[in-house]
């Protein structure tokens, strides 16, 4: 978990970015109808999280340098009537300590406080287009400083977005940071070894769905960072496909886009395998092109490098084995140049990874990549998609879907791979599918 020191330094490299005069108010999320009187599951903003620690609703955070309680804190109060209902919160005193904060006080006071806060500050940071709520009541007190009679208060004239500042903060993880996520790549490859030993013929996408949502939250994490894709078929195909209705076949893959969410923070895995335990000549084919062009990638991802270098090279391979396969017509170089293996690679190779599944932090400046750098959490995910019905494509590979994900984390030797613990050679994937399936034998015969 992260240290409550941690989370003051986090407060204070931030506020160091600050112009002078300034003041930053960073509002928690609030929670979200679902139906009626019943609610979404609550997950706090990220950003805020990062800050403060705090996972309840409604909460702000104010940081003002130049004031002598630079840091201040305000959650809901405690409500004996509210928490019997809804939960206990924390309150005050519990949250100053929780968070560290200079000083913590409850959202009652919000109203009549943070205009007081704001007063006098020439420059003020706030995102302006996430919370219309907060943002509404905020625009009340600006307003309300600028119409002071006599010109007795004084309101921000310049107002500054601080994810820029704070999104290239948060891309370099810390030890502990790095810790946490290591945990939740460790779940979140138990999920998928488990899915691995139990897909069959005639089991149903959402089944292997439920079967990742329980070793996840068996082993403490919150649930899935995202919504999980389990895609037989030709529903590998379909990028974001989260119906999970259908039946698995024999004879077709299965592609499983999913990862655990421990302590704020996501894994992000993906594997495509048989769903009999045995690839076919075709989709080995296919399998071992994509598989290629990761590792030719993995090459490239080390401090001073960049995403760029590794698509490159993930293209290089790709293409050279799609021409191969006779999937692409012409010569290697043409069909670089060309980019023509975008046509079934169509999504990028890699994201960042942290308490975002898809990561805040900048992937250019100006015109160039940004450089690798150690704490650097990314995704690294080559795929190829024949839709069933694309005639260009040889029929024997028509309809299959292949994307292989793992998540690294950037380090001074180059990189370690936090989700290597899934198998992904095809002889690893089909040992392990058929040491589950003499299991399961084995099971069934002593229950008899």
């Amino acid at each position: 978990m992260i240290a409550v020191s941690e989370l003051q330094a986090r407060r204070a490299a931030f506020m160091k970015s600050m112009v002078a005069g300034s003041i930053a108010i960073f509002p928690a999320s609030s929670e979200v109808i679902r139906s009626r009187d019943t609610h979404f599951s609550f997950r706090q903003d990220s950003d805020f999280f990062y800050l403060t620690g705090i996972t309840e609703p409604d909460a702000v955070l104010v940081l003002a340098p130049d004031l002598e309680t630079s840091e201040i804190l305000f959650v809901l109060p405690k409500d004996a009537h509210e928490e019997v209902w809804h939960g206990r919160r924390l309150g005050t005193e519990l949250a100053k300590v929780q968070s560290g904060v200079s000083a913590c006080y409850d959202t009652s006071t919000l109203a009549t406080q943070l205009p007081s806060l704001i007063n006098g500050h020439s420059d003020l940071y706030v995102a302006f287009d996430q919370f219309p709520v907060f943002e509404q009541s905020l625009r009340s007190m600006l307003s309300e400083l600028r119409n002071a009679p006599k010109r007795s208060k004084i309101a921000p004239d310049r107002l500054h977005d601080p994810r820029p500042q704070l999104h290239q903060q948060r891309l370099i993880k810390s030890p502990a940071e790095q810790a946490v996520m290591r945990h939740a790549a460790e779940i979140s490859v138990a999920g998928h070894r488990r899915a691995l030993g139990f897909v069959q013929p005639g089991v149903y996408e959402y089944q292997v769905a439920a079967e990742l949502q329980h070793e996840f939250t068996m082993r403490g994490a919150s649930g899935f960072a995202y919504e999980s894709i389990c895609g037989g078929g030709a529903n590998a195909c379909i990028l974001h496909y989260t119906a999970n209705t259908d039946v698995l076949a024999d004879g077709d893959l299965i592609l499983i886009d999913a990862g655990a969410e421990y302590a704020g923070y996501a894994g992000d895995i993906t594997r495509t395998f048989p769903v009999n335990g045995k690839f076919t000549k075709p989709q080995r084919e296919i399998y071992e092109l994509v598989l290629a062009s990761q590792a030719a990638a993995f090459e490239h991802l080390q401090p001073g490098s960049t995403i760029v270098k590794a698509q490159e090279a993930c293209i290089e391979v790709l293409t050279a084995g799609l021409v191969k396969l006779g999937i692409l017509s012409g010569t290697v170089r043409e069909h670089i140049d060309k980019l023509s293996c975008r046509q079934f690679f169509i999504h990028g190779l890699s994201h960042w990874l942290g308490l975002d599944v898809h990561d805040v932090g900048l992937y250019q400046k100006g015109d160039k990549p940004v450089k690798l750098a150690a704490g650097m959490v990314l995704t690294v995910e080559p795929g190829l998609y024949f839709a069933p019905d694309d005639t260009r494509v040889p029929e024997q590979y028509r309809g299959i879907g292949v994307r292989i994900e793992d998540d690294l984390l950037i380090n001074a030797q180059g990189h370690e791979n936090l989700t290597a613990g899934v198998p992904k050679s095809i002889e690893g994937i089909e040992a392990l599918m058929a040491q589950a399936r003499r299991q399961q034998e084995h099971s069934h015969a002593a229950q008899r």
